[in-house]
């Protein structure tokens, strides 16, 4: 930790020697490392059981960053955001191998609101960040589409302000995808900005959202172009993946209760429509002890395919930076689904109509 600590006051001090004397700049650097050992049963033909460390997420994705401010007077900021993904279990870095895979982006911020410039969150995961008790963790809503904890997109503008009450976003991609980050449930392959197809790989997202302190709702509408060589059957630019979100939560005592529906329309798939719909609960049992759980259902139109999942997930904290974990999940596939109930690392699907049990054990550490 004081080699991190060194680390940032270094980073700081030399940008405040490079800045003019009237400025105040920030910098700080962060992480999360996240990691266990896990387990899936049911995979494949042969219904096998498998023991892994997940390369992609826990409860959340490891990670590291840096991000930073400069004040620009009259209530404006200069700011940047650089963070990258890695795999504990090998190191690797995450995202298709980007330096900075997760996040990488400039922008200037305000009363106004915020924004920015580069691969950054589409508005689709800012409208799923507080409704979906589960979030990223390895058994959730990743499971049945894995865009959701992973809506990123290159070669992003943004803007998102919040008045009152109110938030209001966009996001515009001229290339959504640059690197090919298959086979880990992130990869789209969709190939970045295309001068010869100004529609290849495009992506644009919008949000709406109302919050109040003791409840929320929102909605988010997200659209992906295909590309040459995209995943998901999006193989042509003319194609496209698009997804609507209607979600919100409230507080009930200490109990936050949330849940939504996420419709999706992939041209790109033989059942191309489908639905989700997701409902949870976190409860903090004691200071250190909470328990989140959830339940998810997905549907998708004129077929037999459709799935059932459970999870619940207990924590235990140690301290505010540090922190034990114990979670599991059961998914229930009809039709021809192979969905695996685990979403932190590809190559544990099930037979087709089959069912999987998965727990994992892990601990988490912020800096």
């Amino acid at each position: 930790m004081k080699f991190h600590t060194k680390i940032a006051g270094l980073v700081a001090t030399v940008t405040l020697i490079t800045t003019p004397a009237h400025a105040q700049s920030a910098v700080t650097l962060y992480g999360v490392v996240d990691t266990g050992v896990a387990f899936v049963n049911g995979v494949g033909a042969s219904r096998s059981s498998v023991a892994f460390m997940p390369n992609l997420s826990g409860t959340v994705p490891s990670r590291w960053g840096l991000r930073g401010t400069e004040d620009l007077g009259a209530g404006n900021k200069a700011l940047f955001w650089l963070e990258s993904g890695f795999a504990p279990d090998t190191g690797v870095a995450n995202q298709g191998g980007r330096i900075f895979g997760r996040q990488a982006l400039v922008g200037i911020s305000g009363q106004w609101g915020q924004a920015a410039v580069g691969r950054q969150y589409t508005m689709l995961f800012w409208a799923m960040a507080e409704p979906d008790m589960l979030g990223p963790n390895i058994f959730g809503s990743g499971s049945f589409d894995t865009y959701l904890p992973n809506a990123r997109a290159d070669n992003a503008l943004s803007y998102k302000g919040t008045f009152g009450g109110v938030t209001i976003g966009a996001t515009y991609s001229f290339g959504r995808d640059s690197v090919n980050a298959g086979p880990s449930p992130a990869g789209t392959n969709c190939a970045g900005e295309s001068p010869a197809d100004k529609s290849a790989c495009r992506e644009w997202s919008v949000l709406l959202k109302y919050d109040t302190s003791s409840w929320s709702i929102g909605a988010a509408y997200d659209s992906q172009r295909g590309g040459a060589g995209a995943f998901g059957g999006l193989t042509r630019s003319d194609l496209k993946d698009d997804r609507l979100s209607i979600n919100g939560y409230f507080m009930l005592g200490q109990a936050k209760i949330g849940g939504g529906w996420l419709r999706r329309n992939n041209e790109g798939s033989p059942t191309p429509i489908s639905d989700l719909y997701y409902l949870g609960t976190s409860f903090p049992i004691t200071p250190a002890f909470s328990v989140d759980a959830e339940g998810f259902h997905q549907r998708f139109h004129d077929s037999a395919n459709k799935a059932w999942m459970f999870a619940a997930r207990g924590t235990y904290a140690f301290s505010r930076r540090t922190s034990v974990y114990a979670t599991a999940g059961y998914i229930d596939n009809r039709g021809n689904l192979t969905l695996s109930v685990n979403a932190g690392q590809a190559g544990t699907n099930t037979n087709a109509g089959g069912n999987q049990l998965g727990a994992m054990v892990g601990m988490k550490h912020i800096f």
